[in-house]
């Protein structure tokens, strides 16, 4: 059922993002009094589809393989490689008939819907829920790094107090771009001294391998049972909801971090837990899992502050304005570390698979229109990239021809696609193999 779930609402994300994609070129060519022939939700591959309808001389449809979609312009060569309609003269509705500066606004169509609607959904969002985060001088018992904190040199309960200089008022900016894109420094307050880490260029690496959970979170006391699983190692040792832990193998434990290290260190072994239930101490005995759990459930922020900012509606569009722009540029400097090989593509980029296990096997709302919005932004990039068959790609070429003054040449744009949809297709592959490769492994 999970299952379902995810790949319902990754369809349905996708879904939203390709029609008003298509339509940004759709609206944009229909103003210019440019002919479309398709608009398609996925591709009809091979003439393959699962609906479509005419209405005033435009195939509307829905393809069967779910890669994308796209809208066939009159007088274009695009990926569909149909030339025959070049063969006659320019007619008036054709798109190599307009003026270059028109046929830019047309392929720019896309990727403007893209920026806006990611824009919109943040702002919506910020209006709804506002901002919800852990302010970062509340924190009196610091930090607790995980694997990868440590390894560059961070230790419990030092306290992070800025990102190159500039000091940090919330705690999840320590998990943000600006230090997980790597080559940053931390100021770091350990006892009374201060210290500087450096955060090298290939930690997005060893976080996508490990997960954010083993950088760095906040050091909290640990709290009581709150849900014991049904059948695992705990029930069976008699756990129970409202039971707080005070030691593993008698060892004192107050703070979460030193619960989780401690079991993690017994993995397929036996611990011995002593506990307090209803004003009593127990000695409860119980099997730690291979994956080093031992089949409960307990509060990680527990006590931990939390503020929340509410915007009005004016008031929160520069907010999530800021929010769609930065994901923007999160992801430009993420491709620029795949490109000077700071971190390697398997890495950096994410399939279908992963990103339905983003939206996860239950529905939230506020986290689907935020992958969404998310995603969007991602899209608006990708379609800006100088390769040919995507929207950056044509642009580029309109760029040249308009400080040219006349158009590149019919079989230099037939090659250009040909080599783009290559290249496309490649990455396709690319990345699909890795995500399933990926997911595979784990």
């Amino acid at each position: 059922m999970d299952g379902l779930v995810m790949t319902g609402q990754l369809l349905l994300g996708l879904s939203i993002l390709i029609i008003l994609h298509e339509a940004g070129h759709f609206f944009a060519a229909r103003a210019f009094g440019i002919r479309v022939e398709k608009f398609y939700l996925f591709f009809d591959a091979w003439g393959f589809k699962l609906f479509s309808f005419n209405y005033k001389g435009c195939e509307y449809g829905i393809g069967w393989l779910p890669l994308g979609g796209y809208v066939k312009i009159s007088g274009m060569i695009d990926e569909s490689m149909d030339t025959e309609q070049l063969a006659g003269p320019p007619e008036p509705w054709e798109f190599r008939s307009k003026p270059a500066w028109q046929r830019l606004i047309v392929m720019l169509g896309g990727v403007t819907v893209n920026i806006v609607l990611g824009i919109f959904i943040f702002w919506m969002l910020t209006l709804k829920n506002g901002e919800t985060f852990i302010p970062n001088d509340k924190l009196p018992d610091g930090i607790a790094p995980g694997l990868i904190g440590k390894e560059i040199g961070l230790q419990t309960g030092d306290r992070i107090t800025a990102v190159n200089g500039k000091p940090i008022v919330r705690f999840d900016e320590l998990t943000s771009s600006k230090v997980l894109l790597g080559n940053s420094e931390l100021s770091v307050v350990r006892g009374s001294e201060i210290k500087t880490i450096q955060v090298p260029g290939n930690i997005l690496e060893k976080v996508s391998d490990l997960g954010i959970g083993q950088f760095v979170e906040p050091r909290v006391k640990l709290s009581g049972i709150v849900q014991v699983a049904p059948g695992g190692n705990a029930e069976k040792a008699g756990l129970q909801v409202g039971d707080s832990i005070l030691a593993v193998n008698s060892k004192p434990i107050v703070f979460y971090d030193e619960f989780k290290s401690e079991v993690q260190a017994n993995k397929n072994k036996v611990v011995a837990l002593s506990l307090v239930r209803e004003n009593k101490t127990l000695e409860i005995q119980t099997q730690v899992a291979e994956d080093g759990t031992i089949g409960i459930a307990i509060p990680q922020y527990f006590n931990v502050p939390i503020e929340t900012v509410e915007y009005g509606f004016i008031g929160s569009l520069p907010v999530g304005a800021s929010k769609a722009w930065g994901s923007f540029m999160d992801n430009a400097k993420g491709l620029g570390k795949v490109a000077t090989g700071q971190v390697k593509a398997n890495k950096a980029f994410t399939g279908p698979i992963g990103i339905a296990t983003m939206f996860g096997g239950t529905v939230n709302w506020v986290k689907f229109w935020s992958l969404v919005g998310l995603l969007s932004m991602a899209l608006a990039l990708m379609n800006l990239l100088p390769i040919p068959a995507l929207d950056g790609g044509h642009a580029v070429f309109l760029l040249i021809e308009m400080i040219k003054g006349k158009p590149l040449g019919d079989k230099f744009m037939e090659r250009a696609q040909m080599v783009g949809f290559v290249i496309l297709v490649s990455l396709m592959v690319f990345v699909f193999g890795s995500d399933i490769l990926k997911h595979v492994i784990n």
